[in-house]
């Protein structure tokens, strides 16, 4: 006959729990606010789509309580401690330091909760925590995608030697600071052995990395594509008067390029972009030289006289950082 008798009690449970949902619900939190300030279109992604996953963790961690008799979608740290840590985690939110924000969410914190989540589900009594078992096991499964996919997305990230050094000292620093805290539970680490890398997770990443890599050659006619980077040239060249000999007859003279263009001095360019828009193709055009990076969207058509740029903007100019 099974005990009833498990290594939580019903107050012990529900007090994990809360511990579970601090954790979950800020890491939810901030990876939503990062969005925003993560250039890197696979990191951007990854986030998106498990930023939704971990709030519903939070939400069905939070509908457990009452019925552990404690207060619906609390969340409670289990220390000081441990709010420092996360503070810490939470510390890298300017642009650069996309590798800082996915060490601290993939290979410190969820490592960390996907073992706290398999020891409690290992010890609880089978006889009346069932729901919570249940949970917890959707959430770990959850957790080991989660995991594989932000390890391949590290791995494009970090290729250069230099972030692989950032991300090692930074994980260094984060478990140290979990160490300290005893674990997201107070109680200390529990084991975080290797385990089988989920497909499904690799696969996922590998989608949205193939989303942030440019081809080799963007797709578009032979001929448009000798326009394009006839095109290029003039620009590089400074010549304006060329670069109208490209633009439709309706394009104002004004829009050859604005006046910060017409004063920068470039070195080189290259398409970053292509997409049709009904019987045009949109190509964005990166200009590049010592001092300024601008890029340009023009929309080709094809006529009798050949292809001609239609509509012509100035997507962005950056100021190039010097080193």
């Amino acid at each position: 006959m099974e005990p009833l008798d498990g290594a939580h009690s019903v107050e012990q449970s529900a007090r994990l729990i809360r511990h579970y949902r601090y954790a979950t619900e800020r890491m939810m939190r901030m990876m939503g606010g990062w969005l925003a300030l993560t250039p890197e279109v696979s990191a951007k992604l990854l986030m998106g789509r498990h930023v939704w996953d971990n709030a519903q963790h939070a939400d069905i961690l939070g509908r457990r309580l009452p019925e552990l008799r404690a207060h619906a979608q609390e969340s409670e740290p289990a220390n000081d401690a441990f709010r420092a840590f996360m503070d810490a985690l939470e510390s890298p939110e300017t642009p650069e330091r996309t590798v800082e924000r996915l060490v601290g969410i993939y290979r410190v914190l969820k490592p960390h909760l996907l073992a706290d989540y398999e020891r409690h589900v290992a010890g609880a009594n089978a006889v009346y925590e069932p729901p919570t078992r249940r949970i917890l096991a959707r959430c770990a499964e959850d957790e080991r995608r989660h995991i594989a996919a932000g390890e391949r997305v590290l791995a494009h990230l970090t290729a250069a030697p230099a972030a692989r050094a950032r991300a090692e000292a930074w994980q260094a620093r984060l478990e140290a600071l979990l160490g300290e805290a005893g674990g997201v539970t107070g109680q200390g680490l529990p084991d975080a052995s290797e385990r089988a890398v989920s497909p499904e997770g690799v696969a996922e990443a590998e989608e949205f990395i193939r989303l942030e890599t440019r081809p080799a050659r963007w797709p578009m006619p032979d001929d448009l594509r000798l326009e394009v980077a006839a095109m290029g040239d003039a620009l590089v060249a400074g010549d304006r008067a060329a670069v109208r000999r490209w633009l439709a007859a309706e394009v104002p003279e004004g829009e050859a390029g604005d006046a910060a263009l017409a004063a920068a001095r470039f070195t080189a360019h290259a398409v970053v972009a292509v997409a049709r828009i009904g019987q045009q193709l949109l190509v964005k055009l990166r200009l590049d030289g010592p001092a300024l990076s601008a890029t340009l969207a023009a929309r080709w058509a094809r006529g009798p006289e050949g292809w001609r740029v239609h509509a012509l903007d100035v997507a962005r100019v950056e100021a190039v950082r010097s080193a």
